[in-house]
């Protein structure tokens, strides 16, 4: 599929069903209520293999129409993380317009949840960048179609240690590919954002003797990364053009460009951050030509979305962390495709997750 392409026009007069289109997403809902200050979009890409799950991220935007492109690209993504990862879910994603700092309130939130419930299922939330458990604790007063709830509650709680274990996991394949052998020890790991999963990936390479090098705009998180794990702090801008084995995006998207491939050293990049690549095909190619290996975003990063999916059958962190650990082997599986077929690595796992798609609607062609 085509990355979502929109024309060059004022805000409000962007073409929406043609980005709709390249994307062949099912539906795009609009929420918003002048009481509470809520304006939010619901974004569901595929219901094929069950309900559409994704978090709701809370970011303020410059222009209603960059909130309309995350929403589409980020559930896109969601489709092909579920499938992916053998889950039975489809693939959905809402965004909220504001500053997660000072516009956020329980009021917002569960009317926000109220919208997610007059969906009827087909959309089930959970939290995202600039929502948190206890945000999705008021969704679901309104709402039963929300998973991440704190495990006081009977759920996963923050998915942030099981994301992080998985891009390790993909992490350590990455390096099977490129050196033969798994083991980081005594390998450079650039790790750019360290946020709540940034956090918890540099813990896991650390313990495996791993030099790091870490970027971030917050000065205290990185002192403390210093102090805690000797990790190098390096300026966002330098850390593109870093000589090390494993670069690691954990921040937002759109990191590998036409301005940033050119200046790469690594030769793996392997990181948690979603729709890393600006264009799959282009950039994918790129990297390809370059000979770095790198770990489609959907399926690194899809320890989240297994870690809340688990909480369908009974939550248990541990069953959670082995289903994880199978990123691994599907990192193995993708490039082996990539190659077989002479295709970059990106556009391989979405032919992974598009068959399986695929499949499914032959099992489900009737009642």
């Amino acid at each position: 599929m085509a990355d979502v392409q929109f024309e060059t026009k004022p805000a409000t007069q962007f073409d929406l069903f043609a980005g709709l289109e390249s994307t062949n997403h099912e539906q795009i809902v609009f929420c918003q209520d002048n009481a509470t200050g809520l304006k939010a979009i619901i974004a569901i890409h595929n219901t094929v293999l069950g309900p559409g799950l994704g978090g709701t991220r809370m970011w303020y935007y410059e222009h209603e129409k960059d909130a309309v492109r995350d929403a589409l690209r980020l559930s896109r993504g969601m489709t092909y993380k579920a499938a992916v990862a053998g889950l039975n879910l489809g693939g959905a994603k809402a965004v909220i317009i504001g500053d997660p700092k000072t516009q956020k309130s329980e009021a917002l939130m569960r009317k926000f949840g109220r919208f997610v419930n007059n969906l009827n299922g087909k959309y089930i939330t959970a939290e995202d960048v600039g929502t948190t458990t206890k945000d999705m604790e008021y969704v679901q007063m309104e709402t039963d179609h929300v998973v991440g709830l704190p495990e006081s509650m009977g759920g996963g709680g923050d998915p942030s240690p099981v994301t992080a274990y998985g891009t390790y996991m993909g992490i350590k394949a990455s390096a099977k590919i490129a050196y033969g052998t798994d083991s980081l020890e005594g390998k450079s790991v650039a790790v750019l954002g360290i946020g709540k999963v940034g956090w918890h990936l540099l813990e896991y390479l650390h313990k495996e003797g791993v030099k790091l090098y870490v970027a971030d705009i917050n000065q205290d998180i990185l002192a403390k990364a210093a102090n805690e794990f000797g990790a190098i702090v390096v300026s966002i801008d330098d850390m593109i053009g870093l000589d090390v084995d494993v670069f690691a995006p954990c921040a937002l998207g759109g990191i590998l460009n036409e301005n940033t491939i050119s200046k790469l050293k690594c030769q793996i990049i392997a990181g948690a951050a979603n729709n890393q690549l600006e264009d799959e095909k282009v950039h994918g190619d790129k990297l390809k030509e370059m000979g770095i290996i790198y770990a489609p975003d959907f399926v690194i990063n899809s320890g989240g979305l297994i870690n809340v999916y688990s909480e369908y059958t009974g939550y248990v962190r541990e069953r959670a962390l082995a289903q994880t650990e199978n990123i691994y082997q599907t990192i193995l599986d993708i490039n082996k495709m990539a190659v077989d077929h002479n295709i970059n690595n990106q556009i391989a796992a979405i032919k992974h997750a598009e068959k399986r798609i695929n499949d499914m609607m032959l099992v489900k062609s009737t009642y």
